[in-house]
């Protein structure tokens, strides 16, 4: 099963650094039965790609944790076992879960099959949208368009060859 991590660019380093993602249990995102009855959708690229999505908004939200980590959403794509991903069933049509998971333990960073981080273009719309966060989720609706709009900004696909180059030397 694929699952679209969730990091920031301090976060993409300690993976390379240490060679696992997240310490388990850890949340992901995925194509999960409450994602496709939300999405409406057979295709399974578009499926993948809302949970991608999805991953990229809980990237803004560990930015906003994060006032010191550059404003570029940083999310992983791995493979791991189906059994090592759950949904909670409870939650499953929560707008606020929608293709969340649960991943049980570490997962090697040697299983990524991709990274996708925003381009430095990005940085400013970033900022605005981790600043916005806190109004938009209480209802204010033109800081909900100024979180939408980092979406605007297509995440750039990277080899896991190039995580080096993404985040610099790490010691």
């Amino acid at each position: 099963m694929r699952v679209y991590v969730p990091l920031t660019l301090p976060g993409l380093a300690e993976a390379y650094r240490t060679g696992e993602l997240g310490a388990g249990p850890f949340v992901a995102y995925a194509v999960t039965p409450a994602l496709r009855e939300w999405y409406l959708s057979e295709d399974i690229e578009e499926l993948e790609y809302a949970a991608l999505s999805r991953a990229a908004l809980a990237s803004l939200r560990l930015l906003a944790a994060d006032a010191g980590a550059p404003r570029r959403r940083v999310v992983v794509a791995v493979d791991v076992s189906d059994g090592a991903a759950t949904s909670d069933p409870d939650r499953g049509l929560d707008p606020e879960a929608l293709g969340e998971v649960r991943v049980a333990g570490s997962v090697a960073l040697a299983k990524a099959a991709s990274v996708h981080v925003d381009s430095d273009d990005a940085e400013a719309d970033v900022a605005a949208a981790v600043a916005a966060l806190e109004a938009a989720d209480g209802g204010d609706d033109d800081a909900q368009f100024v979180v939408d709009g980092a979406e605007d900004h297509e995440l750039l696909w990277y080899a896991t060859q190039e995580i080096g180059n993404l985040v610099g030397p790490v010691e």
